[in-house]
C-alpha cells in the first residue's frame, strides 16, 4: 500500500454541474439494463464503467464521470431492481458481479477501468479478483467490504428487517411514510457529511430519481434482498472458503486505488484502510470532512486520485502528481 498522488487541479474541467448523462435500456440476457454514458472528450480515451452502492443508482457518478471524461470513456449502470433496471432473479454480491462481468463481455469494452461504491465496490472486487482480464484499474470508494460491528453503520437499524419472513413488505410499508423529498433528505444525512457541498440542483435530481423507485414495485424487496445478500457475504467472509471477500480482495491484480472518508456512517472507517492493505498494488486517500459518497460530495478531489493512479506508468507527465502528503492523505 502507498499513499495515493493527486493530480493537479488545474488538469480538471472548469468547475461545473452537468445535468445526468443520457441513459438507455439494453437488453441483456432477456433483462433491461439502463446505463448512463458519458461520452470521452478526449484522443485516446480509455472505457470506464462505474457501479454504484445499494439503493444508489448510475446518476452517482455524474460529477466524477465528467471530470474524467478527458480520459475516459464511460458507462454507468444501474444493478437488477435498482435505478431504471429491470429486477433481477438473485440480489447477491455474486450475482451482481456476474451481472457486471456479463455486461463488459456484452459491450465488448474490456478491459475497463473499474469504479464501485459502497456495495459496488464489493461488487468489483469479486469482479476483479475473478476476471482480472476484464480490469485494467480498480477504483473503490467506501467499499462495503466485510466487517462485524454493526454498530459502526446506520444500515444496522435495518438488520431485525432480515428477521422478518417478507421483510420487504415492512420496507415498502416504511417507505411509503415519506415523501420523496423528506426521503432524499434522509439519503443525503447519512451518505454526506456536509450537506453545504450538495448542489440544490443534485438535491432535486435525488428527489426525481425517489420518485421513480416509488413507481418501481419490486424496489422495496430488491433493497431488503439485497441488504440481505450484503450481510449473508459479511458472515462468509469470516469461514473458510475461496468466495470470502476479503481473500477475494488479497487475489486483485490491478492498480488500485481506495478512498474513504473519515465521516462514512455506513461502512465502517477502518474497511477502506483494511481494504488498501490487503490488495496487493493498492493507494490509499482518505478524507478528513467526508461520508460515504466521496464521488458526490467531493468529485474533484476523487477526481485528481484517478488521474494521478491513470498517470503513474512512465509517461512524460508520470509524477507530475503531489506527493501523498497533507491531511486528505493516509498511508
Amino acid at each position: 500500500m502507498k499513499r495515493a498522488a493527486l493530480w493537479p487541479e488545474h488538469s480538471l474541467p472548469a468547475h461545473e454541474v452537468p445535468p445526468p448523462w443520457p441513459g438507455r435500456h439494453v437488453r441483456l440476457d432477456g433483462t433491461l439494463v439502463h446505463v448512463r454514458e458519458t461520452p470521452a472528450t478526449g484522443p485516446g480515451a480509455e472505457p470506464a464503467l462505474y457501479v454504484h452502492g445499494l439503493g444508489g443508482s448510475a446518476q452517482n457518478w455524474t460529477d466524477l464521470a465528467g471530470l474524467l471524461a478527458g480520459r475516459l470513456d464511460g458507462q454507468a449502470i444501474d444493478l437488477p431492481g435498482f435505478g431504471r433496471s429491470e429486477p433481477g432473479p438473485r440480489y447477491t454480491i455474486p450475482a451482481f458481479a456476474d451481472r457486471v462481468i456479463r455486461w463488459i463481455e456484452h459491450t465488448d469494452r474490456g478491459p475497463v477501468h473499474l469504479f464501485g461504491n459502497s456495495l459496488g465496490g464489493a461488487i468489483s472486487v469479486r469482479v476483479a479478483a475473478l476476471r482480472p482480464d476484464l480490469v485494467r484499474t480498480l477504483t473503490l470508494i467506501s467499499p462495503a467490504l466485510p466487517f462485524l460491528d454493526f454498530r459502526r453503520s446506520l444500515q444496522g437499524r435495518m438488520l431485525p428487517l432480515l428477521a422478518i419472513p417478507r421483510g420487504e413488505r415492512l420496507a415498502a410499508w416504511r417507505l411509503a411514510q415519506f415523501t420523496p423529498e423528506v426521503a432524499a433528505q434522509q439519503v443525503m444525512e447519512a451518505c454526506v457529511a456536509d450537506l453545504t457541498r450538495i448542489s440544490e440542483q443534485r438535491r432535486q435530481e435525488a428527489i426525481d430519481e425517489i420518485r421513480v423507485r416509488y413507481e418501481a414495485a419490486h424496489h422495496a424487496a430488491a433493497y431488503v434482498r439485497t441488504f440481505r445478500g450484503l450481510v449473508g457475504s459479511f458472515l462468509r467472509s469470516y469461514l473458510p472458503g475461496e468466495g470470502a471477500l476479503w481473500r477475494q480482495a488479497a487475489a486483485v491484480r490491478a492498480p488500485t486505488l481506495v478512498v474513504g472518508g473519515r465521516q462514512d456512517r455506513l461502512v465502517d472507517v477502518r474497511v477502506a484502510p483494511q481494504a488498501a492493505r490487503v490488495i496487493p498494488d493498492s493507494r490509499l486517500l482518505m478524507l478528513d470532512g467526508v461520508g460515504h459518497v466521496a464521488q458526490l460530495e467531493v468529485p474533484r478531489t476523487v477526481a485528481r486520485a484517478v488521474l494521478g493512479l491513470l498517470g503513474e506508468p512512465s509517461s512524460p507527465d508520470a509524477g507530475a502528481g503531489e506527493s501523498g502528503t497533507g491531511r486528505d492523505m493516509a498511508g
